[in-house]
C-alpha cells in the first residue's frame, strides 16, 4: 500500500515538474533497496505513464516551445542509448554516487536561480 502513496504522489509531483521520478528513484534505493539499475528502469516506466498526461496539460496551458522540445527529442533519442551504455558500464556504488551528486547540483541550481 505504501509504494502505492508514494508512486501516486510522485506522480502528482510529476505532473507539477517538481521531479517526481527523481524521488522515486530515491524512495525505491533508500526505502525499497532496489539496485540503481532496477530503480532506473522503474523509474522510465513510471514516465512512460506520467509524461504523457503532463505533456498534454502543459501543451493546452501553452507552456511547450515546439521547436526547442523537438531539438530536446532529436538530443535524447541521440544521447539515450549511449548513456545507457555508459550506466552499465560504471559500478553501481559510482552510479548512485554520481546520481547523488547531479541531484544535488540540481537542487543548489534551483535554489540559487533567479525566479522571472
Amino acid at each position: 500500500m505504501m509504494g502505492f502513496v508514494v508512486g501516486t504522489i510522485t506522480g502528482i509531483l510529476s505532473g507539477f515538474g517538481i521531479g517526481g521520478g527523481s524521488l522515486l528513484i530515491l524512495w525505491l534505493t533508500m526505502v525499497e533497496h532496489a539496485a540503481q539499475y532496477t530503480a532506473a528502469g522503474i523509474n522510465l516506466v513510471y514516465f512512460l505513464c506520467c509524461a504523457p498526461t503532463a505533456l498534454i496539460s502543459h501543451i493546452r496551458h501553452h507552456l511547450v516551445d515546439k521547436k526547442i522540445a523537438l531539438w530536446c527529442a532529436i538530443a535524447g533519442c541521440i544521447t539515450s542509448p549511449l548513456a545507457s551504455l555508459a550506466a552499465g558500464a560504471i559500478p553501481m556504488d559510482w552510479l548512485r554516487r554520481l546520481f547523488g551528486i547531479l541531484l544535488l547540483a540540481l537542487g543548489i541550481k534551483e535554489l540559487f536561480a533567479k525566479k522571472k
